[in-house]
């Protein structure tokens, strides 16, 4: 009796060990009774009925990464390009990804590498190589919409590099040269416009300038003329007062003075060196005695203290008679 119980005791002992399951962590297991899905064992310790109830599948729900091999796409306008990229996703629900799907991983990358071409296959190769973001969105929307029965969520798709043919890269390095010298041109035109139009405006502040400037000497000039026109109207007007008092000297001295300057004109004329006048010393000594005569007796008049002196014998002027 006793061999009996000790080997009940070990049955018992071997049937507990073999219902106990310990999951990782970040994972989740399916539990299959008589092959048919029951329920999911959590991370931890779990108990399962032996020789009725078994492990199914490991579903990894961590976050993965699928690599997508390198494949060649013919583009929108017939260009052969060279694509690879990697996919994230993760299991939401191991039941669905355990049993709706066969192979999940090989699922997931033919899923992907159809939906690659298809995208990309519509568009031009300017558009591949400067719209990746587009592309990768549009990736995500599609993959992740056809793996939501699956109980996958795809997280993100990105395309790791696109290589076109080498003659398309050695066309697309020369029109990018030619763009930059196209540009490198228009910014010289530009700086030389602005140039020109700053050079314009100070020549035209310039030639403002210089008018403003004309107008004021003119407007100078004018006054100057103007007073010296007065100067002249008040000194005739003074000799023709003195004319009509009967004041010889006044006549004297109104020509003297136009003979003088009539002299020192010639004087100054560039046309000759040496003048010859027939011009009597003792005639221009007499103007000029004349001239001091008036002088005395315009101011011998203005102060009105000492009568003026009578007048004396004089040699006649140059325009006199003897």
């Amino acid at each position: 009796m006793s061999l009996f119980f000790i080997v009940v005791a070990v049955l018992a002992i071997a049937f507990v060990f073999a219902g106990v399951t310990v999951v990782r962590q970040g994972y989740m297991y399916t539990i299959e009774r008589f092959g048919r899905f029951t329920h999911t064992a959590a991370p931890g310790f779990n108990l399962i009925v032996p020789f009725v109830d078994r492990v199914g599948r490991k579903i990894n729900m961590m976050e993965q990464v699928l690599d997508i091999p390198g494949q060649e796409i013919i583009t929108k306008d017939n260009a052969m390009v060279a694509v690879d990229g990697v996919v994230f996703f993760q299991v939401l629900d191991p039941a669905r990804a355990a049993y709706e799907v066969s192979e999940l991983y090989v699922a997931i990358l033919q899923l992907t590498t159809t939906n690659l071409r298809t995208v990309m296959g519509s568009m031009d190769l300017d558009e591949t190589l400067s719209k990746r973001d587009e592309i990768n969105a549009r990736l995500l929307s599609v993959v992740d919409h056809a793996t939501t029965s699956w109980g996958v969520k795809i997280t993100r798709v990105e395309v790791k590099d696109i290589r076109p043919p080498a003659d398309i890269v050695n066309a697309m390095g020369r029109q990018m040269k030619a763009e930059r010298e196209k540009r490198a041109v228009i910014l010289e035109a530009e700086g030389s416009r602005a140039s020109e139009i700053l050079r314009a405006e100070g020549q035209k502040q310039s030639q403002i300038l210089e008018a403003e400037g004309r107008r004021e000497a003119a407007f100078r000039d004018a006054e100057a003329r103007e007073r010296s026109a007065e100067a002249e109207a008040k000194a005739t007007q003074m000799v023709s007062e003195a004319i009509e008092k009967g004041s010889a000297q006044a006549i004297n001295y109104f020509v003297a003075q136009k003979y003088v300057d009539a002299v020192s004109q010639f004087a100054t004329s560039p046309n000759a060196k040496t003048i010859l006048f027939p011009v009597e010393a003792t005639q221009l000594i007499g103007t000029l005695g004349g001239i001091g005569e008036l002088a005395r007796e315009a101011l011998g008049r203005d102060s009105g203290d000492t009568p003026p002196a009578p007048p004396r014998a004089r040699r006649p002027g140059p325009f006199e008679q003897a």
